[in-house]
């Protein structure tokens, strides 16, 4: 899909982006000559890319666990967040809000506190050397329950001073109510954390409903299914709260049937705050600039109607004011 210069050219934000998700086939590879030379689960570039031709959720849950075992240490989180940060600067997306999956990483019962000094060496150079602006969102797993959570929200508040800014939580929304995590969220914002949540994605409208009432969710990760209740878009278009959504990903996880079906320009259309988003780009083939494109070819985007999305990017962000201003500013 080529890119037209006027959507690499618009200053861009991406709020809802997973590290992990990001490892390209080269980067993959490289992990695992690090940690599976001589051994059968070696893979290079051609194995990656036939893992990430997947064809349904199941696929996707499998790739990604392929990644995940082949982060082990600091170094592996450095480097695949120095080249997520490069990838970002050749797309001119300056800010981006960044989930680690820190459950699962305690599910591989790693030392966290060395894996974060790696993620903050490659976040302080990808700065350095590229001028993008990434803060950190700490996701747990639904399915892992609330005393998993709260052990993520309590790390993300002890780093909180270290450019993580928010918490997150992901995985099976039927295996995970949001009414098992309302303590756990209300602790995270006691502790000034911005609060995101799935929603909506696999589970109906309700799930997203529950997100913002006893979650208290500030933003709404793909929330794909609103558009069955639409008392739910009245009042998501009502509170301006944004919806990240992620066309790309709802197509290749199976939650969208097909491009046709997707409601991003129903979204759109009945005012709701759109993000656009590439959730977990390596593994879904895609990036920020393609999504700004696919909504141009395949909703009827205009370039005035994707200037918006862009400027939502930066309203919706949990940057300072004074920060958001200065991204506005380029427009």
């Amino acid at each position: 899909m080529p890119i037209s210069p006027y959507i690499l050219a618009l200053p861009k934000a991406e709020l809802h982006l997973h590290l992990e998700g990001s490892a390209d086939p080269a980067t993959l590879a490289e992990l695992s000559r690090r940690h599976d030379a001589g051994t059968s689960r070696l893979l290079d570039e051609a194995a990656v890319e036939r893992l990430y031709q997947y064809r349904d959720f199941l696929g996707f849950l499998n790739a990604f666990k392929e990644v995940v075992e082949r982060l082990r240490t600091p170094d592996d989180y450095e480097l695949i967040t120095y080249r997520l940060m490069q990838k970002l600067k050749a797309e001119n997306v300056l800010h981006a809000e960044v989930f680690v999956s820190v459950g699962v990483i305690h599910w591989y019962k790693l030392d966290f506190d060395s894996i974060f000094e790696g993620l903050e060496r490659g976040r302080q150079s990808g700065q350095r050397d590229f001028g993008v602006s990434l803060l950190w969102i700490f996701d747990a797993v639904r399915q892992f329950g609330a005393e998993r959570a709260r052990r993520v929200f309590d790390q993300a508040v002890r780093c909180r001073e270290r450019g993580v800014v928010g918490i997150g939580i992901g995985g099976d929304e039927n295996r995970g109510p949001a009414e098992m995590f309302r303590d756990q969220y209300a602790y995270a914002a006691s502790h000034g954390l911005r609060l995101t949540c799935h929603a909506g994605e696999a589970a109906g409208p309700e799930s997203i409903v529950a997100a913002l009432d006893v979650l208290k969710a500030e933003r709404i990760g793909h929330g794909l299914n609103a558009w069955r209740d639409q008392a739910l878009m009245a009042r998501l278009a009502a509170e301006q709260v944004p919806i990240e959504v992620s066309v790309s990903s709802n197509l290749r996880t199976g939650c969208c049937a097909t491009l046709t079906d997707h409601p991003l320009r129903h979204f759109f259309d009945r005012g709701l705050m759109v993000v656009l988003n590439s959730d977990d780009p390596a593994m879904f083939q895609t990036s920020l600039a393609r999504e700004y494109q696919l909504a141009q070819d395949s909703f009827a985007f205009t370039d005035a109607e994707l200037r918006t999305l862009a400027m939502n990017s930066f309203r919706a962000s949990f940057l300072s004011e004074n920060k958001k201003q200065h991204y506005l500013s380029m427009f």
